[in-house]
């Protein structure tokens, strides 16, 4: 049996296999941004594709944890834009 990596989504905390997250990753440079291929080089964190799990993440302010770093709005704004360009609107409330 093949081994599947598993790894925690920032916001719900469940254990998934790393292809059912996305990452989203700080390149050296200290820009963050969504990393949909999983390849780019810096330091990831991961979060489900879907609405509600993004949505927490940015109220959590989870990024900001897992960086151990303040992580600016725009950012968090940014990374939402390239979200739902992916995997759909996350305005539904």
């Amino acid at each position: 049996m093949k081994h599947v990596p598993q790894r925690t989504c920032i916001a719900c905390r469940e254990q998934k296999d790393r292809s059912d997250l996305v990452r989203i990753v700080r390149k050296t440079d200290g820009t963050i941004e969504l990393d949909i291929k999983g390849r780019e080089d810096g330091r990831g964190a991961y979060i489900c594709k879907n609405a509600n799990c993004m949505r927490t993440a940015i109220k959590k302010r989870a990024l900001n944890k897992a960086y151990k770093e303040s992580v600016s709005d725009q950012t968090y704004d940014r990374l939402l834009e390239q979200f739902d360009s992916y995997f759909g609107n996350t305005d539904e409330r």
